[in-house]
């Protein structure tokens, strides 16, 4: 019994993250319907872990299960969207005082050159999912060199919505790459000036522009 519901599991937890990684990736968009039966032949699993993951998704605001369409994407409403951009900005914002103020710029500096590094090479071959990869990264070590744990599991809840939003933008405008780019320098520059109200200056024209393209 042990070894069939580890097993169920497992499955459960495939298909979950595959209908997840094409959900914010964009390949599923807002409006779509996946079949229950067409994904357990796609990757080759059981309906019952299908079903299971589904609710999962469900559960976290990604899709919705209707009697008679089914699973169904859902769509991020501009709403959301917005609010999860704000909530974005102000966590950063704080999270960039908090390394300033605390003496710990030195600490996250290097990794950051080195995600800007990982983000020119993305823009020069045009690799979207490179450079969405990078800019999380970016991103999530300045709020995770603040060492405030509650900005930090925030914005873990915000990641998912975080990187839909990413896709939606750099793949209906990819020239917003070199754009977030050298915002991305610019941070990084006030971050390593130890200018904190520069920073959150520079971030919120960031979020704006993103805001306008969406």
């Amino acid at each position: 019994m042990e070894t069939s519901t580890t097993t169920t599991q497992a499955a459960s937890d495939r298909a979950y993250e595959h209908v997840k990684r094409a959900i914010i990736r964009g390949d599923l968009p807002g409006g779509a319907a996946i079949s229950e039966n067409a994904l357990c032949q796609e990757i080759g699993v059981s309906r019952t872990p299908v079903h299971e993951a589904f609710l999962r998704l469900a559960a976290e605001d990604l899709l919705t299960l209707e009697s008679r369409k089914g699973a169904v994407v859902r769509p991020m409403s501009p709403n959301e969207a917005a609010d999860v951009l704000e909530m974005r900005e102000a966590i950063e914002a704080t999270a960039a005082t908090r390394v300033v103020t605390d003496g710990r710029v030195a600490d996250v500096t290097p990794g950051l050159q080195a995600v800007l590094a990982e983000q020119e090479q993305a823009v020069a071959t045009g690799d979207v999912d490179r450079f969405i990869e990078a800019d999380a990264t970016f991103h999530g070590a300045v709020i995770g060199a603040s060492r405030n744990a509650i900005a930090i599991r925030f914005a873990q809840t915000l990641r998912d919505r975080q990187n839909r939003l990413r896709h939606q933008l750099m793949r209906v405008q990819p020239s917003q790459l070199q754009a977030s780019l050298d915002d991305h320098r610019a941070l990084a520059a006030a971050l390593e000036a130890g200018d904190a109200t520069r920073y959150a200056e520079v971030l919120h024209a960031h979020v704006a522009s993103h805001r306008g393209a969406l």
